[in-house]
């Protein structure tokens, strides 16, 4: 779970209810010429403001990556290449401290001003100084504009995950005049003296091939094309995003009423033939952990207590539970990243050898308590349901499992504290880079929360270290690789599953494609 942003949980949990008295609208179907067409897209709203220095929610990412450009991008469903987007092209030092990037000459923003190099700085420097949800991004960044076509990205230290960081839409170019105009800030304080957001929650200032029309967090979204877009002109005219329940989006594009479903389980999106499916597995993972702390328990920081929940876990039952499209996890890498370990590289359940494992642990019919948050669903599924069938895996072992839900909040706050026993979470990407997934080590973010301290690990922690300041992808890779391969061996981590990510279309909407950041691809719609 992307616990980086404030109470994302919680916001999951605020918008499924608003989305419950959601019911759509009178939008108008997709109808008309080429250029002239609307498309209606169904989605249960995670969406708290389009101000991209504010915003960090799904629904958020899909509607300003239709407005706003950024550095770099990615194309389709393809996150393993940045690509050029306002830079038509860029340079990384050796060292990769410092990025250089050439602007395109013929990008304008809505209102026909020229994007310059001192728009790119500003809005860069606002998210930064702004402190919402997305200013971890520029952690240890800087930004300059050496000239009107020239942008330099420099970090504090090696980081490779620059170009995977620069796409994500909450960095996306605002016009910077007109954004100081109505109470936008880029310096030290902005935190409390940009008052910008209420303007850009009424009107957009980018440069993407949308304006934003209409806006509202509980009932609809309204995209109308930009008319001085500076790139090739969108399939549709008007995008219209709507806040609907799961249920009920069926029901809308069975029925023509919307051209896109985005919230559908596996189950829900069963029998739908006369549709497109695009079906594959989610970038978000479901981990559980042990806590390696004995201060907290001495059972769950039992190293061969570790190795029996590990080969107890009856992963391909979780994989069955969570529904077509969904995957065993084999690492904590995302399959759809680099770095990411094949499927066959996966821990297999061995009861015999958890057995044994918990008989060395000298632990005599251990008992231990996991915690899980109870009023959320990712991708249609559910931690209890995921928690029960954990329980029943490990009772087979001989380890008897307490299931403890709470709600978001409450099992935020263990979470964060590292007090939990046992924990059963999830990871969604905050950037499409297996650098993200180096918090999971001893002594980093969720390794703190799974109790595993720093030199708890000495030789994964200095592969770590290596991985993060490797330049060259194909030993990025190799490391990443090494790295599961050895969280797969030993300590208190033990990746589950990925869940499907499921889009139901009509099968008039050409080039239907899920991002791992963005949802849907509204600009490549034909």
């Amino acid at each position: 779970m992307r616990i980086r942003s404030a109470g994302l949980l919680a916001a999951l949990t605020l918008t499924s209810l608003l989305a419950a008295c959601g019911g759509g609208g009178s939008t108008p179907s997709a109808t008309g010429a080429p250029g002239g067409k609307t498309v209606v897209i169904d989605t249960a709203f995670q969406l708290k403001t389009t101000d991209p220095a504010r915003m960090f929610e799904p629904t958020g990412l899909l509607i300003d990556r239709a407005i706003y450009d950024t550095l770099l991008t990615f194309n389709g469903s393809d996150v393993t290449k940045p690509v050029p987007a306002l830079a038509e092209s860029y340079t990384a030092a050796p060292d990769a401290k410092t990025f250089t990037f050439k602007l395109r000459a013929d990008a304008k923003f809505s209102d026909g001003t020229p994007v310059t190099s001192a728009d790119v700085v500003f809005s860069l420097n606002r998210v930064k100084n702004v402190k919402g949800n997305p200013s971890f991004l520029m952690d240890g960044l800087t930004v300059a504009a050496p000239d009107p076509a020239t942008v330099v990205v420099t970090s504090e230290k090696p980081n490779t995950a620059v170009p995977f960081i620069l796409p994500n839409p909450a960095l996306g170019i605002l016009n910077s005049a007109v954004a100081k105009k109505n109470g936008a800030s880029d310096a030290e304080g902005a935190d409390k003296a940009d008052t910008a957001e209420s303007f850009l929650n009424s009107q957009s200032l980018g440069s993407g091939p949308y304006i934003l029309d209409s806006y509202s967090t509980t009932s609809q979204v309204v995209l109308t094309v930009n008319e001085k877009y500076w790139g090739e002109k969108p399939a549709y005219a008007k995008v219209v995003v709507r806040n609907v329940q799961a249920n009920v989006q069926r029901l809308n594009v069975l029925k023509g009423e919307s051209q896109i479903a985005v919230d559908l389980s596996p189950e829900q999106a069963k029998g739908l033939d006369q549709l497109q499916t695009v079906n594959g597995a989610s970038p978000n993972v479901f981990f559980v952990f042990t806590n390696d702390n004995p201060e907290i328990s001495k059972i769950s920081s039992n190293p061969k207590f570790q190795e029996a929940v590990r080969y107890g876990i009856d992963y391909q039952s979780l994989v069955d539970l969570a529904g077509e499209g969904a995957v065993q996890a084999p690492g904590v890498v995302p399959s759809v990243f680099l770095g990411a370990l094949p499927g066959s590289d996966g821990v297999v359940r061995d009861v015999a050898k958890a057995k044994a494992a918990l008989a060395e642990s000298g632990l005599q019919n251990p008992t231990v308590k996991l915690s899980y948050p109870s009023d959320v669903q990712v991708n249609g599924l559910n931690f209890g349901d995921l928690a029960a069938r954990v329980q029943a895996n490990l009772k087979e072992v001989g380890i008897n499992v307490e299931l403890a839900p709470a709600s978001v909040q409450a099992a935020l706050e263990t979470y964060r504290g590292g007090t939990e026993e046992m924990g059963l979470w999830q990871w969604g990407p905050d950037f499409p880079d297996p650098s993200n997934y180096l918090n999971f080590l001893p002594g980093q973010l969720v390794g703190l929360r799974a109790g595993w301290a720093e030199g708890a690990a000495p030789a994964l922690e200095e592969l770590g270290t290596k991985a993060s300041t490797t330049v060259d992808d194909a030993e990025r890779a190799g490391l990443y690789v090494d790295i599961q391969h050895s969280m797969n061996e030993a300590g208190p981590i033990m990746p589950l599953i990925q869940p499907a990510q499921i889009l139901v279309a009509a099968k008039s909407v050409q080039n239907v494609q899920s991002n791992a950041l963005w949802l849907v691809n509204v600009r490549e719609l034909g």
